[in-house]
């Protein structure tokens, strides 16, 4: 439609072509309070008033304005009309968790936890008394490990909770686990292993690195390990104890297959440990590298646990791994900060950090219950998988119907990924359809608006 509209005041905004005039409103009114040039505060004309200047619908105004609310970009207030929400620039940032990924009203990406669950007020106490205590090396050039404190604290909280073997000369500090495993793969070289379907971001990671990825099975127990014997590679990134995005443990079996090819190859397994603290309906599944320490080198980040904001991993690596990665990494630390470090330190020793993953635990176990419940009293046609552990759950769809899934979601602003993005380019559309769902994304207080649309977006795509 004819592009240029006044919104009752000096601003004028151009709806885009091609999406729909409801989801084009929606993507205006969202870029125009994220780029600023709708303050906090700043009063929207009505409904009415809107819905005139743009030619459209006084509903299709009025139901954006709902939405919007809902999300919490906006305020509805009883007779002084509809605002921009005060705290909507802090809302929008903490939920977007990348700056490279689109903006949308309703997310359920995969990978990111509730920012606004961070502990603010346990953080800032950590970091008071981290910075108190800090020595002066602290604040000069840093040791390329990373701080001591840090390893020291990583040793026990691994040990402890994950069941690695390690001691604080094996820790090596990265900005992520994305970070250590470029770093792997500068040290590595050659071809490596990857699961057929797996994140597809640290698979190109790799291919930027040089390295050859060679694709290998995934079924409801996790990678087919045998196969690793049958590949001319010597080195193989896995998730064993939730394999993403499909999410089946790896059996005790199929571990020992792994380990033994290891062994026997003179080979690594990168494990990336991206969310082993949340288990639901299973016991504990402890590291790989804590049965073979030497053959495994072991990824670890906050980035699920309390924020990807916080730049900070690690890497227990295999002894013969340690100086290549370092050489790799540069004389000084010049990726994570130090005072971050400290603080991480302290927020582990004090117990904050056991705290918020038990607290985080239950309230994603909750929302987990949620989702399963949601679907099956309305969209019971679907089937929900990959669901006793994580942060995330695969819903698997009729065949063919994946693409009209995502169109829909598009339409409803709602930010899906399909099952396909994370197959490998050399695997063939086995597989099928289905939608990976992060339910550790939202807001609690988005999260029940979220499921509404989600079942909207089912319904519209699959009736």
């Amino acid at each position: 439609m004819n592009s240029w509209a006044n919104l009752g005041f000096d601003l004028h905004v151009e709806l885009p072509h091609g999406i729909g005039v409801r989801a084009a409103l929606l993507q205006t009114l969202r870029d125009a309070i994220d780029s600023g040039l709708l303050k906090p505060g700043t009063r929207l004309p009505p409904s009415r008033t809107l819905a005139l200047d743009l030619g459209v619908a006084r509903n299709t105004v009025a139901d954006c304005y709902a939405e919007l609310a809902a999300a919490g970009w906006l305020v509805t207030r009883q007779g002084s009309g509809t605002v921009v929400a005060s705290l909507a620039d802090a809302h929008i940032r903490g939920t977007d968790p990348s700056p490279t990924r689109p903006r949308f009203t309703y997310s359920l990406l995969p990978g990111s936890p509730d920012a606004s669950a961070f502990p603010r007020a346990a953080w800032i106490s950590s970091a008071r008394r981290a910075l108190t205590a800090a020595p002066n090396d602290a604040f000069a050039a840093a040791d390329p490990r990373g701080r001591v404190e840090l390893r020291n604290a990583l040793t026990t909280y691994l040990s402890r909770a994950r069941g690695v073997r390690v001691d604080p000369n094996r820790i090596v500090i990265s900005a992520s686990s994305g970070h250590g495993i470029s770093l792997l793969a500068r040290a590595l070289g050659g071809a490596i292993a990857v699961d057929s379907f797996c994140l597809h971001l640290h698979r190109q990671l790799l291919v930027d690195e040089g390295l050859r990825t060679v694709p290998i099975s995934v079924d409801e127990s996790g990678t087919c390990t045998e196969e690793l014997a049958s590949t001319s590679t010597r080195s193989a990134l896995l998730t064993p104890t939730h394999q993403f995005p499909l999410g089946g443990p790896l059996t005790p079996a199929r571990r020992a297959t792994a380990v033994e090819w290891a062994s026997s190859t003179g080979g690594v397994i990168i494990e990336d440990d991206y969310d082993g603290e949340f288990r639901y309906d299973r016991k504990p599944v402890g590291a790989l590298q804590g049965i073979a320490p030497q053959q495994v080198a072991y990824l670890g980040t906050v980035s699920k646990t309390l924020s990807p904001a916080i730049r900070i991993g690690w890497m227990v690596l295999p002894d013969r791994l340690i100086e290549p990665v370092l050489a790799t990494k540069g004389p000084y630390e010049r990726w994570v900060s130090s005072t971050d470090q400290l603080t991480l330190a302290d927020f582990i020793e004090s117990g904050r950090f056991d705290s918020h993953i038990r607290k985080m635990r239950a309230t994603y176990r909750r929302r987990r219950d949620q989702l399963v419940a949601t679907l099956a009293q309305q969209v019971p046609q679907v089937r929900i998988e990959g669901i006793s552990a994580g942060l995330h759950a695969v819903i698997r769809l009729p065949s063919g119907s994946e693409q009209a899934v995502l169109a829909a979601a598009q339409t409803h602003d709602l930010g899906l990924e399909g099952l396909s993005t994370f197959r490998h380019p050399d695997v063939s559309s086995v597989g099928g359809d289905g939608i990976v769902v992060g339910y550790s994304t939202p807001t609690q207080s988005q999260y029940p608006r979220t499921l509404d649309v989600l079942c909207e977006v089912l319904h519209a795509a699959l009736r």
